[in-house]
């Protein structure tokens, strides 16, 4: 996590900035926490090295989810020194319930749009994703999540023959399942592990990160899954505003998977255990 310099400081579009230190704020970004001198705090990501449309996407999607749950608001975004960054108000953490953030989730799934996709796609490590609108859950999955992820881990030497023998048989059960099936495009958060939903001091949760898109709820509760978190209060909370259909355990590993698969590609075969149990059951 670099210093900033004072003229890089300077630039920012705050009035009367006091201090500013780092915090943390994932892998992919440099953190930090902004205060002025009337003690209002900011929250900044900054990406060295990137034009300010680097931010596009996380903040369509934090706008979107905005309307229904509480997330950070971004408040400005651009470029200094050619280094991306974006200001966000700060939320101090607090102790909430399970079972209201599963009410959250299940009131921003019931959010629709008629296409899956979203209004924009982004570049996330070493993975182009693209979120151009299709009709087709099944063809945006399997061809804009799913191949590319694939052909990723193919390139960095993480693939294999019985992989790729295990994983055309997922995809052929996948798409079998949804051929007939309908699927509202829905909201998701697209990224919704433990580490991305937090709650206030006054207990509303609240979701951070978002990787937003319209597509399938259980992809999101896939993720719900595969790190912990996520109690049982959650999914009662989830249920109470959006009922679960039946046989859900079974439909979710080819989610898991994409999860899993990414983590192969950026941590390595550390997670190829993981990836190679969702493939040996199909």
């Amino acid at each position: 996590m670099g210093q900033l310099s004072t003229n890089w400081l300077t630039q920012l579009p705050i009035d009367n900035l006091a201090s500013y230190q780092p915090v943390s704020g994932g892998d992919i970004n440099d953190a930090y926490q902004l205060t002025d001198r009337d003690g209002t705090r900011y929250f900044m990501k900054v990406q060295p090295n990137h034009p300010a449309s680097y931010f596009d996407h996380e903040v369509s999607g934090l706008k979107a989810i905005g309307k229904v749950i509480t997330t950070p608001q971004p408040l400005h975004q651009g470029q200094i020194n050619g280094d991306a960054f974006l200001v966000l108000n700060w939320l101090d953490a607090g102790r909430g319930f399970q079972f209201e953030l599963g009410k959250a989730v299940a009131l921003m799934h019931s959010q629709h749009s008629p296409h899956f996709g979203f209004a924009d796609s982004h570049q996330t490590g070493a993975i182009a994703k693209d979120n151009s609108w299709n009709d087709s859950w099944v063809d945006f999955y399997i061809q804009q999540r799913l191949m590319p992820e694939v052909a990723v881990a193919s390139r960095k030497g993480s693939w294999s023959q019985w992989r790729q023998s295990q994983f055309k048989k997922m995809v052929d059960g996948f798409s079998a399942y949804y051929r007939d099936r309908q699927i509202v495009p829905s909201l998701l958060h697209g990224d919704l592990w433990a580490g991305n939903y937090m709650f206030l001091t006054d207990r509303t949760p609240a979701l951070i990160d978002p990787d937003a898109l319209y597509g399938d709820p259980e992809f999101d509760l896939a993720m719900t899954t595969v790190f912990g978190g996520f109690e049982p209060a959650f999914y009662q909370g989830y249920q109470s505003v959006r009922p679960l259909a039946a046989g859900l355990e079974e439909r979710l590993s080819w989610y898991r998977f994409y999860y899993l698969c990414m983590h192969l590609i950026l941590f390595g075969e550390m997670y190829g255990e993981a990836v190679d149990d969702i493939l040996a059951g199909y």
